[in-house]
């Protein structure tokens, strides 16, 4: 039997896996309490908010998959840059790329309202109820992690109102965000569903949308003019499996790509095996960086069929490639030289990560989200409301004619990816990670781990990790290192030597360090199952 840090759980009531207990506390109460997946994914992804601030909070970003029983769905929660944002705006503000702090790297925050149209549309319970759990952890207090600690001390001495939001202590509060969100909880309607739109309408076109303009170029007509929205994913058919991700909008189909030139891969962890899921991971991301974005149309259909596949599996060579390779022709942004925007605390330093959560309840439901976006530490907080805006925007390229070419009012070609896969037999499975441009490649693993290898949930969670950092990174300084992939140093030292045997620029990271991964499974008897990561020591899966 192979060893795991932790069983994996079953049961058949329900179960809730997230990248903190504490939310994973709260669904699962949900569901102890008669609500569905749906309630519970809404109660958790609002107590992550509050317990991962440095992490993900309310003016930020969130696309989530849910099965309702029947078919698979996504909803849109990925804002769209502001109308008055441009190309040129920005030059003349002395910037070539898009600031990764700051007010005019944001877009308008979809997250709260994919939320409640998931509670609307899907759910059962109250708003009132749902908050109920992140107002408690606000007002009464949460354990500061080693990340949240660090987070705070990366804030911009100049924002008074996060410095006094964010006040370093073992038991964080914030009452500022409680009493907004109390506030919303109380709106007045006729229904469940008219208190849930009245709460949208506040924070869109109300109290709260006049607390978070105007900033940068965000203003009110761009809050008042968003909605979420319910769309179809992309899928693609593999083995015995149907996998679902979000639309090219999102970095999401990539790794449809890469399951479309997978055919041998030898032992599991073995030199075929990583060799072959790095140098695919190459080819897709190419064709992310040439295609995909809302500024163009996407040939999703052509990089998803056989034909191209077969195309793209015969430039899988037995050394790594160390050029960015798109198919059909697409155009790559200009290489960059190491230069930035010359905007003060715009880098590297203050960026967050993201959160991810997967529920699952006894009527069949299940649900894959991955929140992010409006990090403490990424812009000033908003005047008495306890939140900060995100900053989506530097996912924009400041160059003309590119796929992913900032527009004002298109969505950014988000790195956020949750993910379901449907079996044959009738399991479904819902599962993803925080981590960025990295999500898709641990996810893509942990489901090779999975679906080709065999190793259960857990199993395939604590397995040893690996990425790539070839292509150019989405968050500024949009950084490209070719060739080069980490993997964690629990691997057998041999295979990191025949992995440099073939070009790979091998940088061995330490032992627990890749990855925040969470799964659900549901098979067609009824039988859940769950996992979640060890790594970070803050994500747990519950349930019974």
């Amino acid at each position: 039997m192979t060893f795991t840090t932790r069983p994996e759980l079953s049961g058949t009531f329900g179960m809730v896996a997230s990248t903190h207990w504490l939310a994973s506390a709260a669904g699962m109460a949900v569901l102890e309490r008669g609500g569905n997946a749906f309630d519970a994914a809404v109660a958790a992804g609002f107590a992550l908010q509050v317990v991962e601030p440095h992490m993900n909070g309310p003016g930020g970003d969130l696309p989530l998959l849910f099965w309702d029983g029947s078919s698979v769905r996504v909803v849109n929660g990925q804002g769209p840059a502001p109308q008055s944002a441009s190309i040129e705006a920005f030059r003349d503000l002395g910037m070539d790329l898009v600031p990764g702090v700051g007010p005019y790297a944001a877009c308008v925050p979809g997250a709260f309202d994919a939320w409640m149209v998931l509670l609307r549309d899907f759910g059962t319970w109250e708003l009132a109820d749902v908050l109920a759990y992140a107002i408690g952890y606000a007002r009464d207090g949460f354990p500061c992690t080693p990340g949240i600690a660090a987070a705070i001390a990366r804030i911009d001495p100049s924002w008074e109102e996060s410095l006094a939001l964010w006040k370093f202590s073992e038991r964080l509060t914030n009452p500022v965000l409680a009493s907004t969100y109390e506030r919303l909880a109380a709106s007045a309607g006729g229904s469940r569903e008219s208190r849930i739109d009245a709460a949208r309408d506040a924070w869109y076109r109300g109290w709260v949308a006049d607390g978070m303009t105007p900033a940068g170029f965000l203003t009110a007509d761009d809050l008042a003019s968003f909605s979420a929205v319910i769309e179809e994913p992309a899928s693609l058919r593999f083995r015995d499996w149907t996998v679902f991700k979000t639309g090219p909008w999102g970095q999401g189909p990539v790794f449809l790509q890469q399951l479309s030139m997978i055919d041998e891969l030898g032992p599991f962890l073995g030199v075929d095996h990583v060799h072959t899921v790095v140098e695919g991971c190459k080819l897709a991301m190419a064709d992310r960086e040439a295609w995909y974005g809302s500024s163009a149309p996407v040939p999703l259909d052509t990089q998803l069929s056989p034909e191209y596949a077969a195309a793209r599996r015969a430039l899988i060579c037995h050394d790594a490639s160390l050029e960015l390779r798109p198919g059909l022709n697409g155009r790559l942004p200009a290489p960059r030289g190491g230069g930035g925007a010359a905007v003060a605390g715009a880098g590297e330093p203050t960026r967050g990560d993201t959160c991810h959560l997967d529920v699952a309840d006894r009527f069949g439901n299940l649900v894959s989200a991955t929140p992010s976006g409006g990090w403490l530490q990424s812009s000033p907080a908003c005047s008495g409301l306890g939140f900060c805006l995100g900053t989506r925007a530097q996912m924009f390229w400041l160059e003309e004619g590119l796929a992913s070419s900032l527009v004002g009012g298109v969505r950014p070609r988000t790195t956020l990816t949750p993910s379901m896969a449907v079996r044959d037999d009738g399991t479904v499975l819902a599962f993803g990670t925080p981590g960025g441009d990295q999500q898709d490649q641990w996810s893509f693993e942990f489901f090779l781990a999975h679906a080709v290898f065999g190793l259960d949930l857990q199993a395939a969670i604590d397995a040893p990790m690996f990425h790539s950092n070839h292509f150019p990174s989405s968050f500024y300084p949009r950084e490209a290192f070719p060739g080069q992939m980490e993997i964690e140093g629990r691997v057998d030292p041999a295979l990191v030597e025949s992995l440099r045997a073939r070009g790979h620029d091998v940088v061995v990271t330490p032992d627990w360090s890749l990855g925040r991964l969470s799964a659900i499974s549901r098979d067609a008897q009824g039988l859940l199952r769950a996992a979640a990561n060890p790594r970070g020591m803050q994500g747990y899966a519950v349930g019974r």
